[in-house]
């Protein structure tokens, strides 16, 4: 039965969880941290050998990590609103930046994740970048208006002279001065400190390691320049690929790689990027802390996750808005009751939190949700799991990702199939190769059978392909 929105809840009847316990408690609380453009350069993924994540790398230790999880779409909006509404964007026509989910015909009555534990009684919370803009008013009873969020931003661009003003990297700011994380990282932390009479949905999202990458000084130093590891290149600039995805993948937003390379900046942008990460991963972990020191400890189910990844220089390309393992590819961890600690490289995607935290809160399940519980992957890391992971990138573009492979059909009907076990990197097109041909079948039939039209008003796919 469904609390009306501000109703205490008592002792409730829990199903059983991960581990199998079963009894009456106050449900769990849920913190929800989302971060922005987070790729696998973190300690618990290995994205990147020198990346200085101890306080993610704690949250691993006691949590359960999904290796192979993909985002709903290369780009905010959507996916963002497809973790938030369960909804995927094959499925509501909500492809690029514009419009916000609540101005489409698809999804303005959607009951979104927070909002659905708030109709069970949870006092919802947000800070920062939970929701791409402004956070839903529906979902939340009380949110934290942090401005600037992107800043603050120097006078004049530090390292990148070209393009969009957001895309910069460098030591800002120098004088100590707080950042959006900072405050609100001191705003999640204060509400983390109170007593509730009633269970609560706590949701901070950062904007760091997004564009500009500015981080100050402390974090850079980290990362030595001269000693960091860059991504690896492949031999060519990837002529296995059609035109058609060529140009999909270079948004007018980014930067060339090779303008990056001619400025001699690559290396620095690296630097800027993993310094962003480790200054990301502090402010996460004065989240964890509040919440060990707090009342709330032992009750508390934490979900870190990444609206989606990000390319620095791989296969040519820099940003997100690629069908690829760099910007497809997302960090994902659980922990808190409910959850054994563990990992599994079986395909998930991050549309599946939604019926995953119903299922560990005792929520009533929500119809007609794209995603699917996670929870027999957290009771059994190797239980049979039939499924894959759908990304999407505009109308009919799409990237199927199992245990093993990655296979990617756009509009035009090119291919491509890469073997992550022998081409982690995806350098490698198999989809013309015959001895290949039952792979590229059976990943065929995992594309929608069906593909809702873009949403009227769509904004934001800076590219030639898309009206």
């Amino acid at each position: 039965m469904q609390l009306a929105a501000g109703s205490a809840i008592g002792m409730t009847a829990l199903k059983p969880t991960a581990t199998g316990d079963v009894g009456l408690r106050r449900p769990p609380n849920v913190l929800f941290i989302a971060v922005d453009d987070l790729n696998d350069w973190i300690g618990p993924l290995g994205g990147h050998p020198q990346a200085h994540t101890p306080h993610l790398d704690r949250l691993a230790a006691r949590g359960f990590v999904f290796e192979n999880a993909s985002c709903p779409a290369p780009i905010c909006t959507p996916a963002r609103t497809g973790v938030l509404t369960g909804t995927h964007p094959a499925s509501s026509g909500l492809y690029f930046l514009a419009p916000l989910f609540r101005n489409t015909p698809t999804l303005s009555r959607s009951v979104t994740l927070p909002q659905h534990f708030r109709d069970h009684g949870y006092r919802t919370m947000a800070v920062g970048k939970v929701f791409h803009g402004v956070n839903d008013p529906a979902s939340f009873d009380e949110n934290g208006k942090i401005t600037n969020k992107y800043g603050p931003t120097p006078d004049r661009k530090i390292s990148y002279p070209k393009g969009h003003p957001l895309w910069d990297w460098g030591v800002y700011p120098t004088d100590g001065s707080p950042t959006p994380d900072d405050r609100i990282a001191d705003w999640a932390v204060e509400r983390l400190g109170r007593r509730y009479d009633r269970p609560f949905f706590l949701g901070a999202g950062f904007f760091r390691p997004h564009v500009p990458m500015y981080a100050p000084a402390q974090w850079f130093e980290r990362y030595p320049p001269g000693g960091v590891r860059m991504p690896p290149m492949p031999p060519d600039a990837g002529d296995t690929i059609s035109d058609y995805a060529r140009k999909l993948t270079h948004a007018a937003v980014a930067p060339r790689h090779e303008e990056v390379v001619e400025l001699g900046q690559w290396e620095h942008a690296v630097r800027a990027y993993l310094a962003s990460v480790s200054y990301m991963d502090d402010q996460v972990g004065r989240l964890l802390d509040a919440l060990d020191a707090s009342p709330h400890a032992d009750n508390t189910v934490v979900v870190f996750w990444s609206d989606h990844g990000f390319h620095l220089g791989e296969k040519h390309r820099w940003g997100k808005r690629s069908l690829w393992e760099e910007s497809c590819r997302v960090p994902l961890i659980l922990a808190g009751p409910g959850v054994r600690p563990g990992r599994t490289d079986q395909p998930v995607g991050t549309i599946d939190l939604y019926p995953t935290l119903c299922g560990l809160c005792a929520l009533s399940e929500r119809p007609g949700l794209d995603g699917r519980s996670l929870i027999p992957l957290m009771s059994d890391a190797d239980a049979d799991w039939p499924h894959t992971a759908l990304t999407t990138f505009g109308p009919g573009n799409h990237a199927v990702r199992s245990r093993h492979w990655r296979y990617i059909r756009y509009a035009d009907g090119s291919e491509e199939l890469y073997d992550h076990r022998t081409d982690p990197h995806e350098w490698r097109n198999l989809a013309g190769e015959d001895q290949h041909a039952e792979a590229l079948a059976s990943h065929r039939r995992r594309l929608p059978t069906t593909t809702v039209a873009m949403t009227p008003g769509s904004a934001g796919s800076d590219s030639p392909l898309f009206p």
